[in-house]
Parts: C-alpha cells; structure tokens; sequence
C-alpha cells in the first residue's frame, strides 16, 4: 500500500495511504466459479465466455486471443489464468462493451441507415467569429462522419470559391483545399460511402467552376447515376469508397409536372411551418421556375442526392406519391412544429426519402439539440456542430459507435414497415437494463495528483441514465467514494426501456464539491441495442469525445 501527500500550508501535509488495485469481491467469486484450484484453462474461460459474458459463439481460439494478450505480463502462467490476469483481461481493451466490426445489413437503400452527420462541417468554433479550416473536417472524418457540409460563396473578387458562414464574422477557406482534404481523409475510419451537402450561394459561372473542381479532385471516387430521376437510392455496400454531392439543382425547367411541384428548401409555407432559422437558408437560393432549361449542366450533373421542398409548403411534400426519392432539409424547429401534425407522414417519407435536420440559427455558441425528435421520425440525417461539446454531442457519439463506428446505423424495422410507426404513442416496456457499476480506474494515470482537489485524492461519483424516446429517460447516480483514485461503488440500477432501438445508456463521472460544482471525470454514452452483456470494460472520453488512455469502469450489464 503506497502513500500520497497533499501539500495544505506552508508547514503541514495530508498524507493518504493509497490501496492495491485489486478485483472487486464479484469477480473474485466469479472466478472461483470458472476456475480449478485457481487456474482458469483454456476450456474453463470458453466457458465463462459463453455462459456468464452472453458470447454464445465463442471459440477456444477466441480464448486462446486473451491468453495471448496477457502473455506479456509477469503475472500469466503457461497453466491458465490466476485471478490477477482474469482481472487485467476484464478491465482491457479485448472485453469491451459493443459487438466489434460492421455487422448490420449494408445493402438497403441509403434511406433505411442513419448517417452520420455534421453541420458547418468547417467552423472551428462558435458560428459568428471562429475561424472556417479543415481541420475541423479532418477530424469528424477521422471519427466516422459521413456527411460534411460546405457553404459555397464567391470570394472577395467575385473569380474564386470559399467555404464560410455567410452573413458572419467567420474566416473563410478555400474550397478546393476543403475537397483535398475530404479526398485524403474520406475513407480512413470508414470505407462507407461519404455526402458532400452544398449550400450553394454561388452565381452560374462559379457553379462550372465548382463542377471542374470537385470532377478533378474526386475523378473515380465521385458517385454519378445514370439518371437524375432515382425510384430509390442506392446501397451503402454498393458505394463503398464513392463520394457523393447533394445540393438543390441550380435550375429546372417547366417541362416536367414533377418538377411544377417542388420549390426551394427555404420556402417553407409559414402555416405549416416557422422557424427562427433566418440567417440559415440551406442549400441555396429558391429553385428558379422559368422556362429555361439548366444552364450549368456539368454542376447538374454532379448532383447524385437531390435536395429540394415541394411548392406549397408542408403538406404537399408529406402526401405528395413521388416517382422519384430526394433529400429535404428542416431546423430543429422546423421539425418539432411538423411532428405535432404530421408524426407519421414524416415517418412514412423517410422510408424512402432523405430528410436532413440541423440546428436552429440561435445557436451561436455551437450547442446542439435532442437528436431523437429527428431519429424518432426516421430523419437519417441529424446534422451536429461536431465542434462542440456536451450531452447532446456525446449521444451523438454514443449512437454512431454501433456497428463498428462506421458512420451507418441501420434503422430499426419499426421505422420501415409498412404499419407506420407513430413516435407521439407511448409504448409497453420491452426491455429492462440492469447496470451494475462496480468500480473505476485510471484517473492517477491519466490527470495530475492535484487536478480534482489541491489538499486530497478526488471523491467520484457515477451518474448513469437513459437518452432515448420520453418514455425512456431516467438518470440515477451512486454514491461519492470519499479520497480514492480506485473508487469501488458496486451499486446497480434498473432501467425500463420502450423503445430499446433507440436508447443510448448515458454515463458521466463527477468528482463531488459541496459547491454543487461537481468537476468532470469522464464519460462515454452506447448504444443499448449493441451492448454486450455480461462484466465490461468501459473506457472513459473528455469532453470533446476523445477517449483516455487508461481510465475505464468496470460495469456489468444485463438485458432481460
């Protein structure tokens, strides 16, 4: 047992004796269920594997990968597991907590997946002042986003393209080297197909100059379909490693009735629809409805989703029996005032079509919103500031580490079946989730001695809870474990959950101040539908989603 000193005055120290790591009593007992004469073989981890971990495929060389992970340290014996390894391997990397690698079906059309999806993909900070790089849009590739978005506007001289927030203070950024980026950047975490959205601010001759650039940066990689009139969208299967644009076409003639019935995204009908969105008007100007024909054809013909609201305002898009599948963009406000009238028409055009959601022009300090009101109505794409932080982001984060974090979520069946989902009725329980948090560590590693607390070792606590539907959301939290780098809760909670499809298990490590000014510990938000039950390791992440290097929990789950 070692020992910590704080420094108080000048003259006096705290001295804290420090404990051993050491499994909590649980594992200790669960061991000697799983072991002879305490070794644990080969056949006897197979087994806990199976029968207490819920991992009912797993083999004896799924076993022997554990052995061979712990080989390196000095406490493995050729014989099997001693209780110190089993621990080491159930606080490790190997027993995480989420079914590992792309496993959902990927070759449904594009509308049936949730996407990834950023907003201002370019902004480095809040959406007046920071400064427009691609460095942003570096790093949400990077984690798995799949869809960026660019804001086109002329530059000073009227001759060149640069990716800002208009009517703002923001710096802008060329836009070729946005696309550079993108290009090199597209496909290291996911080799799932990634959306380029334009919101296009940009007279017809910088619309060909567009069309050069982003033909040229992209070559092979750049989706082009064979016609502009899709019945459905393609497959992420079937667009691995493509790049696709999505924008409203520059302009469209009279001659198609279809094409009568569509007007820009941001004339939507005021009785239908209000919005504090002013400053955002997304993906452009007003589509023209003129009798010329396109006078860009090469911009056209970059467009592979496209993106427009039918004339006349809410109601005609919902009920409008289309021949051909787009991609519509609303606020979050927008959104909510539709889904009070229109819950399941909403549910029944993302079956097919694509509906964007993205925040509300208030939000300067690149904040964000409840993304279920979007997911609940199958809206595949829930743009976020990803250069932000807080609860809403980690969710975010939190819902797109299923299958295998690469940037496509399948949406449950209930959103896709012909006996439309109603998101405003309040369902039985299905499933209840008992979480069992255990014990924590790390943090001595990972923060300095004195960065909860000048004069002690920090005092934690867990906060766990539900995101999901309004039924589901329940937050509950453990006790403060007084003075300990290694706190040891071993206190469990119960979860009723409704709609299991969409719950996110929320948790958050606090280290207590009696000013109620509790400071941060880490947290990490799973998907409830890909947890693995069983005693898992649950790595922790900063504020910003990064995960750290060796603080975890150990928590165990159960689904009944």
């Amino acid at each position: 047992m070692s020992r910590q000193s704080f420094k108080i005055c000048f003259c006096f120290r705290r001295i804290f004796k420090l404990r051993a790591l050491e499994p909590p009593e649980e594992v200790k007992v669960l061991f000697d269920q799983y072991s002879q004469n305490g070794i644990m073989s080969l056949d006897d981890l197979r087994g806990f594997l199976v029968e207490f971990q819920g991992e009912y495929s797993a083999t004896r060389e799924d076993a022997q990968a554990i052995f061979n992970s712990l080989k390196h340290l000095n406490i493995f014996s050729r014989r099997g597991l001693h209780l110190e390894a089993f621990f080491r391997y159930l606080l490790g990397d190997l027993n995480g907590p989420l079914s590992a690698g792309v496993h959902h079906d990927m070759t449904q059309p594009l509308a049936h997946y949730f996407m990834f999806t950023g907003h201002n993909s370019y902004l480095t900070g809040n959406q007046l002042s920071s400064d427009s790089s691609v460095e942003p849009i570096i790093k949400a590739l990077g984690k798995g986003v799949r869809v960026i978005e660019l804001d086109l506007w002329p530059g000073s001289k009227k001759d060149a393209v640069e990716v800002r927030h208009g009517g703002t203070l923001t710096n802008p950024v060329d836009l070729l080297v946005c696309l550079k980026a993108i290009k090199d950047n597209a496909f290291q975490a996911s080799e799932y197909p990634v959306v380029i959205t334009f919101e296009d601010h940009l007279p017809e001759n910088l619309q060909a100059q567009v069309a050069e650039m982003v033909t040229k940066t992209f070559g092979d990689m750049l989706y082009r379909p064979e016609t502009d009139q899709l019945q459905e969208f393609p497959s992420p299967e079937s667009l691995k490693k493509k790049v696709m644009i999505s924008t409203k076409p520059p302009k469209e003639s009279k001659t198609s009735s279809k094409k009568e019935q569509w007007n820009g995204e941001a004339a939507a009908s005021k009785s239908d629809i209000e919005t504090s969105d002013k400053d955002e008007v997304d993906d452009g100007e007003n589509l023209q409805e003129d009798e010329e024909e396109m006078t860009v054809p090469e911009y056209m013909h970059l467009i592979s989703i496209h993106a427009g609201k039918p004339k006349g305002g809410l109601q005609n898009w919902l009920s409008i029996d289309e021949r051909t599948v787009r991609r519509l963009s609303l606020s979050e406000q927008e959104l909510e005032n539709a889904t009070r009238r229109h819950g399941t028409d909403i549910v029944r055009f993302t079956q097919r079509n694509l509906l964007r959601v993205y925040p509300k022009g208030t939000r300067i300090t690149s904040s964000n919103y409840n993304p279920f009101v979007g997911w609940a109505h199958g809206a595949q794409m829930v743009a976020f500031n990803m250069q932000g932080h807080g609860k809403h982001l980690w969710v975010m984060q939190g819902m797109f580490k299923a299958n295998g974090g690469c940037g496509y979520v399948k949406k449950p069946e209930f959103l896709l079946s012909n006996e439309v989902f109603d998101p405003s009725r309040v369902l039985q329980v299905k499933k209840i989730l008992k979480v069992t948090i255990y014990m924590g560590v790390g943090w001595d590693l990972d923060f300095r001695r004195t960065h909860f607390d000048m004069y002690s070792p920090p005092d934690f606590f867990v906060k766990v809870g539900i995101a999901g539907v309004p039924a589901d959301k329940n937050m509950r939290e453990t006790k403060a474990i007084e003075d300990d780098w290694q706190p040891v809760w071993n206190q469990s909670f119960e979860f009723k959950l409704t709609v299991p499809e969409l719950a996110v298990l929320r948790i958050t490590v606090l280290e207590y101040d009696t000013s109620g000014q509790h400071d941060f510990g880490g947290q990490t938000c799973l998907p409830i539908s890909e947890l693995r039950t069983g005693i898992r390791a649950i790595p922790l992440h900063d504020r910003r989603g990064d995960k750290y290097k060796n603080t975890r929990l150990l928590v165990q789950f159960e689904l009944n």
